[in-house]
């Protein structure tokens, strides 16, 4: 049976965040979504480079505080009964953030009812989660952990240290929120994006078994992770978003793990709301999601061909 969902009470919660200039902007009304980047379209064929990202489509909006920031997804391979059109979210602002909602559908999300309500056994950390191949990984909060929640059995079933890994404000993005370990899925697998002592803050790269949590490999890159808003893997290369609040921003970076190098770039990326405290990619739809400020929202995306 579902739970019932709990509204936050704004006097408990307790988050960091960096400051910045807050403007109001009213929320946009949804956008025609363009073919481009979907599945099917010539674009979409094969890896390749990023080269383009539209503008952010606007799929939902979260009401209360604790959604200020989160963090939503679908899973690119799921397991029955989930579809790739079952919709996950999770609202981050809190100490103890456990609830993770299941939605049926995307438009389902946009209207606020969930399916179901997960209480998740720990409380997870701040905007790094992902949901891939039937589980949510997730960090558990105050640890430097990997955690794999199994969505059907509802039960925690794989947990590993990231060695050496930054956490709780240590190595976090450019506006704070903790995100010191965050997690990502791309056409490969799954990877976690996280810094430590050794790296001196610069962003380090591991592949992780899906099981077992496994290290398999992991790269040390040049780019400092507090220099940046926000990253996600497209491919085997890791992108990263200039700034987290100025409405046009860039993609500034790439690191390639097949050839361990970086280079600069600058790919026009709009934050719409001007607070954006998650961006990661799908595989499955070759699209960002993104959570900017209450609000939950997709851009399209072109690849270069391979």
């Amino acid at each position: 049976g579902s739970a019932t969902a709990t509204r936050w009470d704004p006097q408990t919660l307790s988050y960091q965040e960096l400051q910045s200039e807050r403007t109001e902007v009213p929320v946009s009304r949804l956008l025609e979504e363009t073919a481009l980047g979907r599945p099917g379209s010539e674009d979409s064929a094969g890896c390749g480079e990023l080269v383009w990202v539209g503008e952010p489509v606007v799929f939902g909006r979260a009401e209360s505080i604790a959604g200020k920031y989160g963090v939503w997804m679908k899973d690119p391979e799921p397991v029955p009964p989930f579809t790739r059109e079952t919709t996950w979210r999770v609202d981050t602002v809190g100490t103890e953030v456990r609830q993770l909602f299941q939605y049926e559908a995307a438009e389902q999300l946009a209207q606020g009812y969930p399916a179901k309500v997960h209480i998740l056994p720990r409380p997870l950390e701040s905007t790094g989660a992902v949901i891939y191949r039937g589980g949510l990984f997730f960090q558990p909060r105050r640890s430097r952990a990997v955690a794999r929640y199994d969505l059907r059995g509802e039960s925690v079933t794989a947990e590993k240290e990231i060695p050496g890994a930054g956490y709780h404000g240590q190595y976090p993005y450019a506006w704070g929120g903790y995100t010191d370990i965050d997690l990502a899925v791309d056409e490969t697998g799954l990877w976690v994006i996280y810094s430590t002592e050794k790296a001196r803050g610069a962003i380090v790269l591991s592949k992780l078994d899906p099981e077992t949590l496994e290290i398999q490999k992991t790269w040390e890159t040049n780019i400092r992770k507090r220099g940046v808003a926000n990253s996600f893997i497209i491919c085997g290369t890791l992108y990263t978003v200039s700034s987290y609040s100025a409405p046009n921003t860039t993609i500034n970076f790439a690191y390639n793990t097949a050839t361990s190098t970086s280079r600069a770039l600058s790919i026009p990326f709009e934050n719409r709301f001007r607070y954006l405290s998650m961006v990661d990619y799908n595989p499955a739809e070759r699209q960002l999601f993104a959570w900017d400020s209450f609000n939950m929202v997709t851009y399209p995306i072109r690849l270069s061909h391979a």
